[in-house]
């Protein structure tokens, strides 16, 4: 077993259909135009006149910026307490609002497939659906986060343990 992880939740600790709530974090103007002066620099993201003339109508984040958030959201709530070994690639990403200046947004990661690797059994695959809102209770993102995980017992377990929609 790894010294590291012990005292982790391992993959046969996790449960099919699991919610997680991850917290919140309020996303301020100068987050906002830090972010975009280095990732993406559009005039909706940088100022705040050019904003309220554009098709978003004020101060909005990038979405990828949100999609970082997101991710740390994630972190902090969930993968630094599981034996997480790292991503494995997202899904199905949606922006489905934008998320603007002094929005907070908040999410849920619920477990929606765990799997063992075949070929690697001291791993499984763990696939969450994060839902994503803001302080209104707004979808702002969506997508589906697959992750390497520990397993306690590489021998003998069944390789699916389900997948729920």
């Amino acid at each position: 077993m790894n010294p590291i992880t012990t005292d982790r939740r391992h993959f046969e600790d996790l449960a099919l259909g699991e919610e997680v709530a991850l917290g919140s974090i309020t996303v301020t103007k100068e987050m906002i135009v830090s972010f975009a002066r280095e990732f993406d620099p559009f005039p909706f993201h940088l100022d705040e006149e050019a904003a309220r003339r554009s098709l978003l109508g004020g101060l909005a984040s990038s979405g990828w910026q949100t999609a970082g958030l997101t991710l740390r959201l994630l972190t902090d709530g969930f993968l630094t307490r599981i034996a997480s070994a790292g991503g494995l690639g997202f899904s199905n990403l949606k922006w489905k609002r934008p998320v603007m200046k002094n929005d907070t947004i908040t999410g849920t990661a619920r477990i929606i497939e765990l799997r063992r690797s075949r070929q690697h059994p001291q791993w499984g695959v763990l696939t969450v659906d994060l839902d994503m809102r803001n302080q209104h209770g707004q979808p702002v993102m969506s997508m589906k986060l697959a992750n390497l995980v520990e397993t306690r017992h590489p021998e003998g377990a069944p390789q699916k343990l389900g997948a729920a929609s």
